[in-house]
């Protein structure tokens, strides 16, 4: 053994990799701010019946805490969160609806209104 083995210089110390962290979904930011979240997550169409799909959606404790605190009931979570995108649903066909209704007025029980000018209505 030579003089300067003793002194060798030291082997370098691997550094451990750091662990990857995993980026945070919009979920669990949502989650840790405290704040209800819902998304929907993936939307199927039936490729032989264009009107009819499904749709997944993804939510936090939160949002189904405040679903349950608006009435919503169910057997489980996923009865609870269906029964709300129901009525979301229900109420775009309905507003959809009323605009047309507002926009295209039917006589009713042969009633029939036209608008004269001057906001005047000619009723016959």
């Amino acid at each position: 053994m030579g003089l300067f083995d003793r002194f060798k210089k030291p082997e370098p110390v691997q550094a451990k990799p750091e662990p990857k962290t995993k980026k945070k979904s919009k979920k669990d930011l949502a989650t840790e701010r405290g704040e209800p979240y819902v998304e929907i997550i993936s939307v199927e169409i039936d490729p032989d019946n264009i009107g009819q799909g499904a749709f997944e959606l993804e939510w936090n404790d939160i949002f189904l805490a405040k679903l349950v605190r608006a009435g919503y009931e169910g057997k489980t979570d996923e009865n609870i969160v269906d029964r709300w995108f129901q009525d979301v649903c229900r109420n775009v066909v309905l507003e959809t609806y009323e605009q047309y209704e507002a926009n295209n007025p039917r006589p009713v029980n042969g009633v029939q209104k036209k608008d004269i000018g001057g906001g005047r209505t000619e009723v016959s």
